[in-house]
């Protein structure tokens, strides 16, 4: 399985689970109507709760990402790439949003952010 948790990430392990496979379906990865691992099956193969799993299917669900049968399984939802594209504009916009003001405590400016993201671009 593509997943790979960490316990010493910051975030927890139903977000790790639901990053990991955004990830794998935006990059193509994952294709639609591609089977997931059943909850029992992906909980045992990472040793976490199928809580943990049934958490992140859910929200990978109501994001639109894949879809849930009844007795069938959950599969890769169709998703247009411009859409995620704009998803994750989003998740990086309210991302730069935090960085600016918690760095402004700090006295690094906008432009240092700017400064550095191009210096990590050519890294």
């Amino acid at each position: 399985m593509f997943v790979v948790l960490s316990p010493a990430h910051p975030d927890p392990m139903y977000k790790q689970v639901t990053d990991q496979i955004k990830d794998a379906i935006a990059t193509g990865d994952l294709k639609p109507n591609d089977r997931l691992p059943s909850v029992r099956e992906l909980s045992e193969a990472l040793n976490v709760s199928a809580i943990t799993i049934k958490r992140a299917y859910q929200d990978l669900e109501t994001g639109g990402f894949i879809l849930t049968r009844a007795g069938l399984g959950s599969y890769v939802a169709p998703v247009e790439r411009d859409a995620l594209r704009e998803r994750k504009l989003a998740e990086v916009q309210e991302e730069l949003r935090r960085l600016v003001r918690s760095s402004a405590k700090f006295g690094i400016t906008a432009g240092d952010i700017v400064r550095l993201t191009r210096q990590v671009e050519g890294d």
